[in-house]
């Protein structure tokens, strides 16, 4: 047989393959579908900013070489690959552990219920003494890094560094941060709009794309929001400029104007937004914008 009965007869198959699947195809098949498809474009956002993703890509190459090798009947090259890729299973596991823990963390987060957390009267009092913290840093060009939980429990990131629990207010960022202070190299962690940990330890991205002149605060304010879905705010310590970092992104040079604004969107609810709006408005109209 050859090449050209080979694929006419492939795709005789195919069309008769797809013709009976159509007249078996129901409401489940199409809800099978769709969810198959939400699993895949998920993974897809998780997986698309990271390191693992050049990686996700070969794989996918080899998979379509292996389909090639079945239809055309390379059994050595088939067998090759099924080899290599039975093997590669749990080298896969190891290699996208980062990436699998959060998104299983994401995942379990959204399936639950999260009491207390975020509340909006601590939170609407906590965003303008970080504000405030935030200004009073940058003039003075000392570094902070202030970690806002959302739906991902840092619980554990928090117990890394000296257990606090106190209303986030401007005095005390700053002396936290203070040069001489023992705790300023680290994070300070907010969780249900109040201070729980300080000088915590955050993991530091391995993207190796960023620029050089970012130093290890910036680093590990992105680890940690690739690791979570914190909103991670940083203060150059050398620049004194403000930045902020989600889901793997830093947003830098941030007025705090921006930053009010970024914070209130990120951690604020819907409803207490609305709420607020118009008073939110009308405060930053009369307001003067701080450069930073």
């Amino acid at each position: 047989m050859d090449i050209a009965q080979i694929i006419r007869s492939f795709f005789a198959d195919m069309a008769g393959r797809i013709s009976s699947y159509i007249s078996l195809f129901g409401i489940q098949d199409a809800l099978d579908i769709l969810l198959v498809a939400v699993l895949v474009y998920v993974a897809i956002q998780l997986f698309r900013r990271s390191n693992a993703f050049p990686v996700i890509k070969g794989v996918i190459f080899l998979v379509l070489v292996l389909g090639f090798s079945q239809i055309f009947r390379l059994h050595t090259l088939s067998f090759l690959l099924n080899s290599t890729l039975q093997v590669g299973v749990l080298a896969v596991i190891v290699l996208f552990q980062p990436e699998l823990r959060k998104m299983l963390g994401q995942v379990g987060s959204a399936g639950g219920i999260a009491i207390g957390r975020n509340a909006p009267s601590d939170l609407e009092k906590a965003i303008p003494e970080t504000l405030e913290a935030c200004r009073v840093l940058s003039w003075e060009r000392q570094g902070a890094l202030i970690v806002f939980e959302r739906r991902v429990n840092l619980s554990d990131v928090a117990k890394t560094g000296t257990v606090v629990d106190a209303a986030v207010t401007a005095e005390l960022i700053k002396n936290i941060f203070y040069p001489k202070a023992p705790l300023h190299d680290g994070a300070v962690i907010v969780q249900h709009g109040r201070i729980t940990g300080a000088g915590c330890m955050l993991p530091l991205t391995g993207n190796a794309n960023l620029s050089r002149d970012l130093g290890m605060r910036h680093r590990a304010g992105i680890g940690m929001s690739e690791n979570s879905d914190a909103v991670v705010v940083v203060v150059s310590e050398e620049t004194g400029t403000v930045s902020a970092a989600i889901g793997g992104m830093l947003k830098r040079n941030l007025t705090l104007e921006t930053l009010e604004t970024l914070l209130r969107m990120e951690l604020v609810p819907v409803a207490e937004k609305k709420k607020g709006g118009l008073l939110s408005m009308l405060r930053k109209s009369g307001g003067k914008e701080d450069g930073v």
